[in-house]
């Protein structure tokens, strides 16, 4: 080894035990933070978790240039955030499993890999694991970007007490897992989104093959860890996770698949700056109702970013709207919107505001 080489690395060591010492006195603070909260209302793990607070530390640490990235830097903080929150409680996080889901992909992005996670095996069972306690938090999909939305998941909300305190975006890639890396195919299993997300190439590749859609694309893999003559479409994860080959990956038929998740809980979250609100109403039974709903939004200066409608399932023909619009609760312009929208509406129900991914 040359000199030079030597000497570089005992400079990393140095950087390293330096790295060490501040990180130790970044979790005494954190400790600290625990005590003054003390005498909150809300559950351990809630109070701990913070979306507006995290937004800023994340938006702190990228406000300058890196060597390494802005990315780089966000996963480094986010583990070390979740240390933290770790050290003042376990956050407990419900999850639509199994383990390796890209559902549970997304609540370790969000939460770190010091969370407790806890698979669930539909979004309303994640949600009952929050509303009954055992979990602090909930992480279900929402909307992917080529199949639309979870219609599970918005019908949920509006039953709940419960709010959306963040959102995750996770770019998916699907991944073609098999026990056998000769293995005949007769069988493909995944969840219904991620079959169709995948149409082209399985039709190119095994058109004979039967689909058969289960409860999520980590179900699939599990499936095919116990089967001959079958596959799964699934993660990289799920392939690690279950001693699956990957004989394919990235066979989704669009590069730019995100799916968006929501985080939800008993808290509120509090304005970060950059927010996003989702709404549910249903109009009154008249011609130009719902014209006259979205003109509210439009005097008010409220940037619509999606709509969309749902059967309330309470009476025929009747149906909700879902809005997301950007900004908080608590700003005015949207106080204002709110409640012209309430004179003009038979219901009308925040589903929470939080940071925007």
């Amino acid at each position: 080894m040359s000199l030079k080489l030597r000497e570089i690395r005992k400079s990393i060591d140095k950087v390293d035990k330096e790295i060490a010492k501040l990180l130790n006195k970044r979790g005494k603070f954190a400790l600290n933070v625990a005590k003054a909260k003390n005498n909150r209302d809300f559950s351990a793990g809630s109070v701990v978790y913070v979306p507006s607070r995290e937004k800023e530390v994340l938006k702190n640490i990228t406000s300058s240039k890196s060597i390494l990235g802005e990315e780089a830097l966000k996963n480094i903080y986010t583990e070390i955030i979740s240390a933290c929150r770790n050290l003042e409680t376990p956050t407990k996080a419900s999850f639509l499993g199994p383990w390796a889901t890209f559902s549970h992909q997304a609540a370790i992005k969000n939460f770190g890999s010091s969370g407790y996670f806890i698979p669930a095996s539909t979004p309303l069972e994640v949600l009952l694991e929050v509303e009954s306690g055992r979990a602090d938090f909930g992480v279900v999909p929402v909307e992917n970007s080529n199949e639309g939305s979870v219609n599970a998941t918005l019908d949920m909300l509006v039953e709940t007490k419960l709010k959306i305190c963040a959102e995750i975006s996770l770019k998916i890639e699907q991944c073609f897992l098999a026990k056998d890396l000769k293995a005949e195919v007769l069988r493909i299993y995944s969840h219904t989104h991620a079959l169709a997300q995948c149409r082209s190439w399985v039709t190119r590749h095994y058109p004979d093959a039967e689909l058969i859609p289960v409860s999520s694309t980590a179900e699939a893999a599990k499936k095919v860890s116990k089967e001959d003559f079958s596959a799964a479409i699934a993660s990289e994860a799920a392939a690690k996770i279950y001693d699956l080959y990957i004989l394919q990956k990235g066979i989704q038929d669009s590069r730019e698949n995100f799916t968006r998740f929501f985080v939800i809980g008993r808290i509120s979250t509090e304005p970060s700056g950059k927010d996003k609100t989702s709404l549910a109403f249903i109009i009154k039974d008249k011609v130009g109702a719902l014209c006259e709903a979205l003109e509210i939004f439009d005097k008010n200066n409220v940037n619509l970013t999606k709509i969309e409608s749902r059967p309330t399932k309470k009476k025929a023909w009747e149906y909700m709207f879902f809005v997301d619009f950007k900004g908080h609760i608590k700003d005015q312009n949207i106080v204002k919107a709110i409640k012209s929208l309430e004179s003009k509406s038979v219901f009308v129900k925040s589903l929470g505001s939080y940071p925007r991914a």
